[in-house]
């Protein structure tokens, strides 16, 4: 009988302490096996994970560093947005810059990245916002994971004098998770 009495507080204090805390989507398998160097520090919580694909533009380009070499640089990334639904809710272009289809942006700067365990894909990154646009997701963005890639690394074959400012689009598909501060 004591126990009935106690449930009804009891539910009613976890509720009011359930609506105290700041919405977190739940862990998903991606953002659960993130390498400890992509780690974002403490404080933050996953506003959005997002599937990309698209492309990885390089442009064949002279080496900066030895004389009459040449290499395919990266230019920019050029890939839609997706939820898990499916549905498109995004551009990722140059910047890098990411904007939802609530009109809001954020820009990016790259602070660590590792090897994709594929030898074949592009490396994994931790990106911190430089600076965001609009009052959307894209507006509260902190730090940026992009995970789990696949494919868009560089043309295997060289780019050579005769293909200076040739450009080589490269497929690939990524995971982006998306972290907001909770303060």
């Amino acid at each position: 009988m004591t126990t009935l009495r106690l449930l009804p507080p009891l539910l009613c204090a976890m509720t009011l302490l359930a609506a105290c805390q700041p919405s977190i989507p739940p862990a998903t398998q991606a953002s659960v096996n993130v390498p400890e160097g992509l780690r974002v520090p403490p404080g933050h919580f996953v506003v959005l994970e997002a599937q990309a694909r698209g492309a990885q533009i390089y442009e064949c380009k002279a080496k900066a560093d030895v004389a009459q070499a040449f290499e395919w640089s990266l230019k920019a990334p050029d890939a839609n947005l997706f939820d898990w639904g499916g549905k498109r809710i995004g551009h990722h272009y140059a910047g890098p810059t990411w904007a939802a289809a609530d009109g809001s942006k954020v820009i990016g700067e790259v602070k660590h990245k590792i090897d994709s365990p594929s030898t074949s894909a592009i490396p994994w990154l931790l990106i911190a916002a430089k600076s965001n646009e609009g009052e959307g997701i894209f507006g509260r963005v902190k730090w940026i994971q992009r995970i789990n890639t696949v494919g868009g690394i560089a043309p295997l074959s060289g780019c050579s004098h005769t293909e200076i400012s040739k450009e080589a689009r490269v497929d690939y598909a990524a995971t982006y998770i998306f972290y907001a501060s909770a303060r």
